[in-house]
């Protein structure tokens, strides 16, 4: 009996100790020639960042594919110095002895095309702030549309280049939700499992119509110029609402309101000068604006655009792109989500479920509304580990 309980503790010693491990990691960078895209147009050449975690087994059957979210990057877990203040966006899940558990899986993500994020050191991708090899200059608007399914086959050509053919799990939150699900539907036979967090399976008009109201601030800010600025001056204020717009979207009403317990509604300064901003206004103000140096209009147009057509398989028919799932699939909405709700994924379960598939859904509960997918996951962690057991 003693020797059990000494066994179960110093189990219980070493998973905390490698919990609290510091995950260091570095980006890469994969380049790709020759990309055509859905919308028919071929790109010469095509660079996007990437990290991984853990070891690729020999197999090389334990990958496991991290897709990010609207604003994100590929720097999902970890840190890139011991002195970074925070770890990736999904730290507490993806690590040594975390649900996605690196001492077993080979976790890579990478930055999808047209990042927001172009000057973040970080960030690697190709898109409309890239030169344009035919004129020597920024592309602007004359880079193509691209897509969900454009993103994926970035990421297929990547872990080809890796020599992976089949990946253990694919999970993504938001916009990575989208490119997960794209995975399991494009290519079935090389997704075993599915985990689709804060996500939708196709958008519906009131979302395709709320997210052009994150691209009218950016088309309304004279120095956005039809996308030609990048010898000019950026379209920053425009910008800087953008984000304003997606925080505010993105964040349930409650933690809104709890994130400012000295609000005064009667703001002395505001109420004697129309040209004075509210005080929680000048707050948020200086924090988008923050977001916004790191950003790049044209790239943030081009998401907005590809999550507007969105819809599983690329093309009007979705119960038969959803009928191709082989994954297993764990469907895991915010209960308090406004931006993407969750009754759209609710009813995504419902039709695996008419169709036989393996699917299982778990709602977050937390305040953060969309946010809980990135701010709450931990909660699922027991969940998470045990779908992956399967």
């Amino acid at each position: 009996m003693k020797r059990q309980l000494f066994r179960v503790f110093w189990l219980v010693i070493l998973s905390f100790t490698a919990q609290a491990q510091t995950l260091l990691v570095e980006k890469q960078r994969f380049e790709t020639k020759a990309f055509t895209t859905e919308s028919g147009v071929t790109l010469p050449a095509v660079v996007v960042g990437y990290e991984s975690y853990g070891t690729l087994n020999e197999k090389k059957d334990n990958a496991i594919l991290i897709t990010h979210f609207f604003s994100g990057t590929s720097h999902a877990a970890g840190k890139y110095s011991e002195s970074d203040p925070l770890p990736g966006y999904w730290d507490t899940i993806i690590g040594p002895g975390k649900a996605i558990d690196t001492n077993k899986f080979f976790v890579i993500s990478s930055d999808t095309l047209v990042n927001a994020n172009v000057y973040d050191p970080h960030v690697i991708t190709t898109g409309p702030a890239s030169l344009n090899p035919k004129t020597g200059k920024a592309y602007g608007l004359d880079f193509p549309v691209v897509t969900i399914g454009d993103f994926v086959e970035v990421q297929k050509r990547l872990l080809d280049s890796l020599g992976i053919d089949k990946l253990y799990a694919v999970a993504g939150a938001s916009m990575g939700s989208f490119q997960a699900l794209e995975w399991a539907v494009r290519y079935p036979d090389k997704v075993e499992r599915l985990v689709h967090v804060i996500g939708a399976a196709t958008m519906d008009a009131w979302t395709v119509a709320a997210l052009e109201k994150w691209a009218l601030p950016i088309r309304l800010d004279p120095n956005w110029n039809q996308g030609n600025y990048y010898e000019g001056e950026k379209p920053i204020a425009g910008l800087t609402a953008t984000m304003l717009n997606i925080t505010q979207d993105a964040m349930h009403p409650t933690i809104y309101n709890a994130s400012f317990k000295d609000f005064e509604v009667l703001d002395e300064p505001a109420m004697k000068d129309i040209r004075v901003l509210p005080k929680i206004n000048q707050v948020l103000a200086q924090r988008a604006a923050a977001r916004a140096r790191l950003q790049d209009a044209n790239h943030v147009l081009y998401l907005i655009r590809a999550s507007q057509l969105f819809t599983a398989g690329m093309n009007q028919d979705l119960e038969g792109a959803l009928a191709r799932i082989q994954a297993k699939v764990l469907l895991m909405p915010s209960s308090g989500d406004l931006l993407l709700r969750p009754e759209g994924v609710r009813s995504l379960y419902d039709t695996l479920k008419r169709m036989n598939k393996s699917v299982s859904i778990s709602e977050i509960n937390g305040g953060w509304g969309h946010l809980d997918g990135l701010f709450s996951i931990g909660s699922k962690q027991a969940e998470l580990a045990a779908f992956l057991a399967e």
